[in-house]
């Protein structure tokens, strides 16, 4: 069924790219908790420009087709490791905010943030016993605020 599924993600996300007149190869590395999507090929770094913002649309798109099959499981696009380096990157700056939240006693901010950052956000945040984080927010992006004792 999981094979079959990613079969299809990945014809989807080839008619995609077909579309926008580009020639890419689509590699898909299942992992525990999520399905990555390597994007590959001449042209691809069109979708790492202004910010990655066409990388986002194409990962909220491709979320948003197999949110209902894929169960359990998001779905990460990615292109160049663009967003695994980005990934780690803000891995980082959330444990350097904890850190500061616990030795100022104030609460630190980051964001706004898409929804797949702040996974990424709390889950870190999670990591540490002595903090907590929370969305705030009424929008697709939203701020996390980080506290520690």
């Amino acid at each position: 069924m999981e094979e079959k599924l990613n079969t299809q993600i990945v014809e989807f996300v080839q008619s995609v790219t077909t579309t926008m007149g580009l020639s890419l190869e689509i590699l898909v590395e299942p992992n525990a908790d999520n399905t990555r999507l390597m994007i590959k090929g001449e042209g691809c770094e069109i979708f790492v420009r202004r910010r990655a913002a066409l990388l986002d649309a194409l990962q909220h798109l491709v979320n948003a087709v197999f949110r209902h099959k894929h169960l359990g499981h998001h779905i990460i696009v990615d292109c160049l490791d663009y967003r695994k380096s980005k990934d780690a990157e803000l891995r980082e700056t959330t444990k350097v905010l904890v850190t500061r939240a616990r030795e100022t006693g104030e609460p630190q901010e980051i964001g706004p943030l898409n929804p797949y950052t702040r996974r990424i956000v709390h889950l870190v945040v999670a990591e540490d016993k002595t903090a907590s984080s929370e969305s705030v927010g009424d929008a697709f992006m939203k701020t996390v605020i980080i506290t520690a004792q």
